[in-house]
């Protein structure tokens, strides 16, 4: 089954005295993930955002092998941001700038990220296990956002379960689509199709969709060279 996000720091695991959480789900995917995200970064430069950052444990992984990017943690959440800050300064990486509260809903998200001192522009943006669990105006901002900040070539990278032609990929992902729509009527599994539509609205396109472990997909949307 996709794994389904907690607000970490409530789902039973210890936070240390410093305040880092620890997801479950990171020691599970990180590496999967990883060996994707390698291959589309490899050889590029620049500001690199991740939008929902969680924990801020990817970050951290993902920094540490690439010296040639700066990455741009993000949350919505205040335990979450202060979870990522205190993985910040744990790792002491310089090439990860600290922790940004991001509303995705807002479509304008980027340029309040200029203006609190953000990059001008974007090599790429990652987003894991967020537009599940999240309104569809999340989704929705989060495209806009995205076609105003990368640059020419960069690259939109999406982590998690979504739906293909309308159904799901996996009997499990049905049930998990279902309890989250119980729980939220405003989340669920989405469509690949639908995603691409939000896409093409914001000048991007599905360049590739890449199978992942427990029924999860990498959807790569990219900007025109």
């Amino acid at each position: 089954m996709a794994e389904y996000v907690v607000e970490f720091g409530k789902d039973g695991r210890p936070a240390e005295p410093d305040g880092r959480l620890d997801a479950a789900a990171f020691h599970r995917n990180h590496q999967p993930i990883w060996a994707v995200l390698s291959r589309l970064l490899a050889g590029r430069s620049g500001d690199v955002l991740e939008a929902g950052s969680g924990t801020g444990q990817h970050v951290v992984h993902f920094a540490s092998h690439t010296p040639d990017l700066t990455w741009w943690p993000s949350d919505l959440n205040e335990q979450h941001l202060k979870s990522i800050a205190a993985w910040r300064a744990h790792a002491g990486l310089s090439n990860i700038r600290a922790p940004h509260l991001i509303d995705l809903s807002d479509p304008d998200w980027f340029a309040k990220l200029q203006q609190a001192g953000g990059p001008s522009e974007l090599t790429a943006i990652f987003c894991a296990n967020v537009v599940h669990i999240a309104p569809w105006s999340v989704a929705e901002g989060l495209f806009a956002g995205a076609g105003r900040a990368l640059k020419p070539g960069g690259l939109l990278t999406l982590y998690g379960p979504f739906k293909r032609e309308g159904k799901h990929t996996a009997v499990s992902n049905a049930v998990f689509d279902t309890s989250l729509r119980e729980g939220n009527p405003d989340w669920g599994v989405r469509d690949i199709a639908d995603l691409n539509e939000l896409a093409v609205r914001a000048g991007l396109t599905l360049r590739d969709t890449v199978e992942m472990p427990a029924n999860n997909m990498i959807l790569v949307f990219g900007r025109a060279d």
